[in-house]
């Protein structure tokens, strides 16, 4: 017969049935002294550990924050340019970039992520490496050799396009659409409706930066956007 000592008293295991028997009384394991001891320290090693997780995740952000560059007036009087170049300057905080994305998708199964041009070429080829996912170039008009499908979007005057090419994204696939900077959205929603007219199921659009006065995150509708950094 088994028995398990707590607290110096001899317990006799009872099978089938799941309680001790000591003396005269019975204890159900699950109520005991020892099992509430553990299961308190086990929530709070929880705690601390989401904690621990969430303080890592904020200095990573402060991080990375520091290493984008504010730029006044550029590309034209009154525009606050957010230049990225000094982050990719930054080994730590690039780093600190790509691993923040990968965390947060590497259990969603990405099949394949799509870089809006130009600098969701920078972001997007090792998210996808790091995945297991392919990497499809969403490209302005022809700079793509080969059959292309398109999309045309509302600039502030006028319309542009993007583009990609024929087959390299399937019907099925779950993608996920990277940028570096999220504005008023219309790239984005661009690059979302290209997707889906292939049948790809679009999981989520990130960015480093977030413009929110601009609102381009209410442009994009139901499809959710994640994004590291907010700048006003």
């Amino acid at each position: 017969m088994n028995t398990l000592k707590i607290f110096n008293s001899d317990i006799i295991i009872l099978k089938p049935k799941r309680y001790l028997h000591s003396a005269n009384f019975f204890i159900n394991p699950l109520k005991s002294p020892a099992h509430s001891f553990l299961s308190n320290c086990q929530k709070k090693q929880s705690i601390s550990s989401h904690m621990a997780a969430a303080a890592a995740a904020g200095d990573r952000i402060s991080r990375i924050t520091s290493a984008i560059r504010v730029i006044p007036d550029f590309p034209k009087p009154g525009i606050l340019f957010q230049d990225i170049t000094t982050l990719l300057l930054d080994p730590v905080a690039f780093k600190d970039t790509i691993d923040l994305f990968v965390e947060r998708y590497k259990d969603k199964d990405i099949s394949v992520v799509a870089g809006v041009e130009a600098r969701g070429f920078i972001f997007g080829p090792p998210i996808a490496l790091a995945l297991g996912a392919k990497f499809v170039p969403m490209r302005k008009p022809k700079k793509l050799p080969g059959p292309v499908i398109s999309e045309e979007y509302t600039l502030e005057y006028g319309t542009d396009k993007i583009e990609m090419h024929v087959g390299a994204v399937e019907a099925g696939d779950r993608a996920l659409v990277i940028d570096d900077l999220i504005a008023t959205g219309g790239t984005l929603c661009a690059a979302i409706s290209l997707l889906e007219r292939v049948g790809s199921h679009v999981v989520e659009c990130a960015c480093v930066i977030e413009l929110p006065e601009l609102k381009g995150r209410d442009r994009l509708g139901d499809k959710p956007l994640f994004v590291l950094v907010s700048s006003s």
